[in-house]
């Protein structure tokens, strides 16, 4: 009996090992074929540049199967042989089947276990087509130059407006949506944060749905960083542009690097988010009247306490309807504390990007965005690390 029990319990561990191996990971199978003694390389495409996590020497069937552990968020890995690359997506541990000939499968391939990899695909072949053209019309010689440029600015427009209408913003928490925002042209990313405004808010969506749906991810993270940075950049090309209107020389300009805010606070005198500068500032959106928000603000006392002695301040901005309502609750408030008549209609929320209130945002000392509260994990070892 005692020899039965322990043969059942071996038996009972071994299942259990055989199940946790195959717990928590994915794989990605399939043939390319024509490609015999090439190198299918699979690479990771993180954040820093494609990383290989495994090779194969194809024999004549093509056949290959890879897997790695499963990503806590949607991740993004390619096949590739020489220049030929096919990109994929993955979130879980599903199996993901590839089957294409060389060497054209790039274009070719076919692709089986992921709706996600079949949306990449779409896009690929997209950016492929949009690419040709583009280099159709730069290399035809009937064309003049002015008009070359006129057309395809035109043309890339077009189809940002497609991507974004018929992808990013119908389901921004999606891999393939990520994926969208980095397509290129050539070295030229097509959507460019850097100075459109337009971009910008796709990239802010992007990053606010996986806020939801993958929050602390650092693909998140990196986006809200693209989006911050962005609305930077567009700040100071616009004040450069209307100095240069109003005859300054834009060389000549103080530019701010945070969107400025400046309205009456609780005392009726007017307040400058720019005139913080030389303090590490806790900017914070809130709404009095909301659920919750007795708490939030012994919250921020406590921090206020402790840190702004050392350097830090508030500067919390409201957006309730009711004026005097927050006149009444912010009497007391040791910090900056401002209000915005146009409450929920305000300009400040679409230009940071303000999905929910509330939300918060650290300053460094050189009045720059720094992080935004999705990103921060320990408030307290953020801001001792600016002040």
């Amino acid at each position: 009996m005692k020899k039965t029990i322990s043969s059942l319990m071996t038996l009972l561990v071994a299942a259990l090992v055989i199940t946790s191996c195959g717990r928590g990971k994915f794989h990605v199978k399939g043939n390319i074929t024509k490609a015999k003694d090439s190198v299918l390389y699979f690479e990771n495409l993180s954040l820093d540049g494609p990383v290989a996590i495994d090779s194969v020497k194809l024999s004549e069937s093509g056949e290959f199967s890879f897997s790695d552990d499963a990503p806590g968020a949607p991740e993004f890995y390619r096949l590739r042989i020489a220049n030929q690359i096919i990109n994929l997506s993955v979130d879980s541990t599903e199996t993901i089947t590839v089957k294409a000939d060389y060497p054209r499968m790039s274009t070719g391939y076919t692709v089986e276990g992921s709706e996600q990899c079949n949306v990449i695909k779409d896009l690929a072949l997209k950016q492929i087509n949009l690419q040709a053209f583009v280099m159709g019309i730069e290399n035809n010689p009937a064309i003049g130059y002015d008009a070359v440029e006129d057309t395809i600015v035109k043309t890339i427009e077009k189809y940002k407006e497609y991507i974004k209408l018929n992808y990013i913003y119908k389901q921004p928490m999606k891999a393939s949506s990520y994926f969208a925002l980095f397509q290129t042209i050539g070295n030229r990313l097509i959507f460019n944060p850097r100075q459109s405004k337009e971009d910008i808010k796709a990239f802010a969506a992007v990053a606010t749905s996986w806020d939801t749906y993958y929050p602390n991810s650092l693909r998140g993270e990196n986006l809200h960083n693209i989006a911050i940075e962005g609305m930077k950049n567009v700040r100071i090309l616009e004040n450069k542009l209307a100095a240069s209107q109003r005859g300054i020389d834009p060389s000549k300009v103080n530019v701010s690097n945070i969107i400025e805010i400046a309205l009456a606070d609780n005392h009726g005198n007017q307040r400058r988010l720019t005139d913080m500068k030389g303090r590490v500032v806790l900017l914070d959106f809130h709404v009095f009247g909301a659920e919750g928000s007795t708490q939030r603000i012994m919250k921020l006392r406590e921090i206020y306490n402790k840190y702004h002695s050392k350097g830090l301040e508030i500067f919390q901005v409201s957006f309730d309807p009711d004026e005097h309502f927050w006149k009444t609750q912010t009497a007391a408030l040791p910090w900056i504390c401002v209000h915005d008549d146009a409450a929920m209609n305000s300009n400040l929320l679409t230009l940071y990007n303000i999905q929910q209130l509330p939300t918060f945002f650290l300053v460094d000392k050189s009045n720059v965005l720094y992080k935004r509260d999705a990103q921060i994990k320990n408030l307290d070892a953020e801001i001792q690390s600016l002040l």
